[in-house]
């Protein structure tokens, strides 16, 4: 039982990749929080039943579980998450952040309501919840974060700035949670995960070739992604922190962080005419192109 007597907070457990992740949790022997407020993929609404499903699940595979439908993207909701597995199971061993809205919109069409709700719930939302449960960490001296990142930030797509920009703020959140708590045991990694969820399920299938994408997406599935979440949950994981792995089929991968690729230095300093001449020139070989995810993980999923 790799996670037993760990008591784990799963946000957005009602459905795809927190339920797969709050199932495994549980089997592997945690008490699990799940957390849902059973929304709409753009946030509007709430349902109960995902979240009980997914706890009456858990129960009758003989796991332990509760539900809590507070909302990560508020300071007071994302406390209460954390005070019910404490008050529930005693204790808060490991948080998932994976609760998440989408609200596609090409950027110059974007409002202010599709920004702050997309990075209320992701980037606020992750920051609360981590922030909750951190004072717990610090006094028991143990604690696992793991995040859900992802490529549309990482590598980039259409039609998401707000999406991109809260998981890439994510990057960095985990990053510094790493540096600041790793002297009382905690550790905090990202996951950027590839599978099929109502996340995903509006891409467009009108023509062959986007029939074709889409086909090979399904056959990515959000249990692949619960065993990285299980791994980094665990002691096993013990010396794994701030770092990005990214999980698709039976894939994993390691992604880069931001280093300096080439420099130039130029004795009296440099204008803008002879950054123009020869800075430019000197680092153009190294530009990122602007490629979008599929066309970076070009092959077929494995």
């Amino acid at each position: 039982m790799l996670l037993s007597g760990k008591v784990a907070v799963v946000t957005g457990a009602g459905r795809g990749i927190g339920r797969e992740i709050a199932m495994m949790m549980a089997r592997h022997g945690a008490k699990v929080v799940v957390n849902d407020v059973g929304a709409s993929v753009s946030g509007e609404g709430g349902d109960l039943s995902p979240g009980q499903q997914t706890v009456n699940d858990i129960k009758a595979a003989g796991g332990e579980a509760t539900l809590n439908t507070d909302s990560v993207a508020s300071w007071d909701g994302a406390t209460r998450i954390v005070d019910t597995a404490v008050k529930s199971f005693g204790r808060i061993d490991i948080v998932v952040n994976n609760a998440g809205i989408l609200r596609d919109v090409i950027f110059h069409k974007m409002t202010q309501a599709d920004w702050d709700a997309v990075i209320g719930v992701h980037l606020n939302g992750s920051f609360y919840v981590s922030r909750a449960a951190a004072a717990h960490f610090r006094e028991q001296g143990s604690g696992a974060f793991v995040h859900m990142t992802s490529t549309s930030g990482l590598v980039g797509n259409f039609g998401q700035a707000n999406y991109a920009a809260a998981k890439m703020g994510i990057v960095g959140l985990s990053k510094s949670i790493a540096l600041d708590m790793s002297r009382f045991g905690v550790r905090s990694n990202c996951i950027s995960p590839f599978a099929w969820s109502r996340m995903i399920g509006s891409i467009p299938t009108e023509t062959p070739e986007q029939q074709v994408r889409v086909a090979k997406m399904q056959r990515m599935t959000p249990d692949k992604i619960a065993p990285m979440a299980a791994f980094l949950g665990s002691d096993l994981a013990k010396g794994v922190s701030g770092q990005i792995f990214g999980v698709r089929m039976n894939e994993i991968f390691l992604f880069s962080q931001n280093r300096p690729l080439r420099s130039v230095q130029r004795d009296a300093g440099w204008t803008p005419e002879a950054i123009a001449e020869h800075a430019m020139p000197a680092m153009k070989s190294h530009f990122y192109p602007l490629e979008r995810s599929p066309e970076v993980f070009s092959w077929d999923p494995v």
